[in-house]
């Protein structure tokens, strides 16, 4: 018979079997057959729409999460949703809905996508969503000085399918750059770029003007584009992403935002 004990906890688990033990209290405490019942934290989580599986396990090790108000950062915990209170980002977790919401965002300059609030004098991306009481989380990375079409949702399968370089949905972004781009630099672009120990995948480039550029990747690295830009000793001006798959900004108004249509939603799940 194997022992699960939860940390902090005056409580005793067993993985199998309905069995009667004393709690520290002194009381008895019955545990029922819980073998199907607990299950990983992270995919508790992203059943709920919190996000992907993965980037819940970043939430869990960042501290975000919280079981019966005791922070909770190993990986593999395992809860009972029946029972434990489960906590992420100071709210419980019963406060999302199941219904799912998806958003397209036109990120202005100056807003940051990340939960964990760095820079307390910029504001948070999700402070724009004025009429939307559920809560949605950004799918991806889009850095604070850069611009434009940002997905915001709490259906974890979706964050999932965008974010996971195996399913290859391509972004595309406006480059405008300090200097001339030359052909050179557009060949190293299309032939990957080594940049902190690794090699970029491919891009798709397309000059519109000497220092403006249409780049597409298949990634989405932390500042990936910017690193590309200044390996090859130019800089960025402007950062602005205009699609995502199928999906296109289109005349969305910075810091406009509307729900996806179902057709839309579709072509983004789609393998």
């Amino acid at each position: 018979m194997t022992l699960f004990i939860f940390a902090n906890q005056r409580i005793l688990r067993y993985i199998y079997g309905n069995v009667i033990l004393p709690d520290k209290s002194g009381q008895d405490l019955k545990i029922r057959k819980i073998m199907a019942e607990l299950v990983r934290l992270q995919k508790y989580l992203a059943s709920k729409g919190v996000a992907s599986r993965r980037k819940c396990e970043e939430f869990i090790s960042d501290g975000l999460v919280k079981v019966n108000g005791e922070v909770v950062t190993q990986l593999g915990t395992k809860v009972d949703p029946e029972t434990d209170i489960i906590e992420f980002n100071e709210e419980k977790i019963e406060a999302i809905k199941a219904d799912y919401i998806y958003l397209m965002i036109n990120k202005p300059k100056g807003y940051i996508t990340s939960l964990k609030q760095t820079d307390s004098d910029s504001p948070l991306v999700t402070d724009l969503l004025k009429d939307i009481k559920e809560r949605v989380y950004p799918v991806g990375r889009l850095d604070k000085d850069s611009s434009g079409l940002l997905l915001l949702t709490n259906d974890g399968d979706l964050t999932y399918k965008l974010m996971h370089p195996s399913f290859e949905k391509e972004k595309e972004y406006i480059v405008t750059t300090e200097e001339t781009v030359t052909k050179r630099m557009i060949e190293r672009f299309e032939k990957g770029i080594t940049i902190e120990g690794y090699k970029t995948q491919p891009a798709k480039v397309k000059r519109l003007q000497l220092t403006k550029i249409s780049m597409v990747i298949k990634e989405g690295r932390n500042r990936q584009i910017r690193k590309m830009i200044s390996k090859v000793g130019n800089n960025v001006l402007e950062l602005k992403r205009v699609r995502v798959n199928n999906l296109r900004l289109g005349g969305l108004k910075e810091g406009e935002y509307r729900n996806l249509t179902k057709c839309e939603i579709k072509d983004l799940m789609s393998d």
